[in-house]
């Protein structure tokens, strides 16, 4: 039987379709799992660790001093440089004397002379006494001769009295440090007119802030005041402080750790109606005079005893949804989800709650793990919220 042309076409294109298949499947390379993906892993870091409150609040001077004059007259010299630390009784300020010198040798000649007008006084009085045993002076005489002894008499009192006044006016025209401390910049030059007295409209000259110690104040709510109270219950009682002798930790704003220690020294009196807080008021040293009134703190007061508590850095919790967890590895190194409660921050290292003391966890490289895959660790140590890799494989 006759081959149709159609027939010899389609015999060789299935030969070369099959040869083509052929050749295709021996050169196609093999697919190959991806290896695991490296990871850093450690241990919870054991450490004791105490429960704390922490607010938010401003730092004030011990003493706040505002330097005005007593005395009025132009200012003729400043003794300081703006900023510069001042001990008490040093020299700030000198206000023109002469007006005030003049003042005291008039007040000690007004002195004299009512002191010659008192001996004249005196001597008269008593010649009037030995007349009057002669009949020579009349009683009316005599009584207006003890009259005038006694009234120059007051007039030496009073003039007397106008000299210390005269000389304590002329001591004020020298301005001295009334406290220790750092003072500020001087608000009037030299050769303006100052005006002082006691009472409003004086001239405020400059201002002085002590150093050492200072003083930290912040709110505390009512229910913290109240378990503030019940913990110093047992405590030496204290007028000041309610008998709340805390420990008390501080951190500036550009400060990682509670540096800072001090102690609570006063508790107001009243709970604020509108906010519902009580102003409290701790004290520090500050001998390097860096704390400064009106910056701003955190402090931080221990609530509790101290307990042994397992810390892990912040790099390795996870958040699913509101829940938070760490991975914990098993002995095949599968990573798996642990959900854990967060504490607060201690050293760098946050508290946790749900962790066992030998889990091992991912401190590092959590974007790279799916829950019930398997990684590949890398051992490494959680100091201080950063991580110190121990092995010599490179984490990317």
């Amino acid at each position: 039987m006759p081959i149709s042309p159609l027939a010899r076409l389609v015999v060789p294109l299935a030969a070369i379709s099959a040869l083509l298949a052929g050749c295709g499947q021996s050169q196609a390379p093999a697919q190959s799992a991806p290896p695991p993906p490296q990871v850093s892993v450690a241990k919870p870091t054991k450490k004791m660790v105490t429960d704390h409150d922490e607010y938010v609040g401003r730092f004030i001077a011990f003493d706040y001093v505002e330097v005005r004059a007593r005395v009025s007259g132009y200012l003729d010299k400043i003794l300081f440089k703006d900023g510069q630390l001042v001990k008490e009784g040093d020299p700030l300020f000198v206000i023109d004397r002469r007006p005030f010198e003049a003042t005291v040798e008039q007040s000690k000649a007004a002195v004299e002379q009512a002191k010659a007008n008192l001996a004249f006084a005196e001597s008269d009085l008593k010649r009037g006494e030995s007349l009057r045993t002669g009949t020579t002076i009349t009683q009316q005489a005599l009584d207006q001769r003890l009259q005038a002894s006694r009234v120059t008499a007051a007039s030496v009192t009073a003039q007397e009295a106008a000299l210390k006044q005269a000389e304590l006016d002329l001591s004020f025209t020298e301005l001295k440090a009334p406290i220790s401390g750092r003072i500020g910049d001087r608000r009037v030059s030299v050769g303006n007119l100052v005006t002082g007295g006691a009472g409003g409209g004086t001239t405020l000259l400059a201002t002085i802030a002590s150093i050492d110690p200072i003083r930290f104040e912040f709110t505390m709510d009512e229910a913290s005041y109240l378990r503030y109270l019940r913990m110093a219950s047992g405590a030496e009682s204290n007028a000041a402080n309610r008998g709340m002798s805390l420990p008390v930790k501080l951190k500036l704003i550009d400060e990682d750790s509670y540096a800072h220690e001090g102690k609570i020294d006063f508790v107001d009196n009243a709970i604020d109606r509108s906010s519902g807080t009580i102003r409290g008021r701790a004290e520090f040293r500050n001998a390097d005079g860096r704390l400064t009134p009106g910056m701003f703190g955190r402090v931080q007061i221990s609530t509790s005893a101290p307990a042994e508590a397992l810390l892990v850095p912040d790099t390795a919790i996870g958040t699913e949804q509101v829940r938070k967890f760490v991975y914990v590895l098993n002995a095949d190194n599968v990573a798996t989800p642990k959900y854990v409660t967060l504490g607060p921050l201690v050293d760098g290292l946050r508290v946790v709650q749900g962790l066992k003391p030998d889990d091992t966890i991912v401190i590092d490289g959590l974007m790279r793990v799916r829950p019930g895959a398997k990684v590949a660790p890398q051992q490494a140590e959680a100091e201080t919220g950063t991580v110190r890799d121990t092995s010599s494989i490179r984490t990317n």
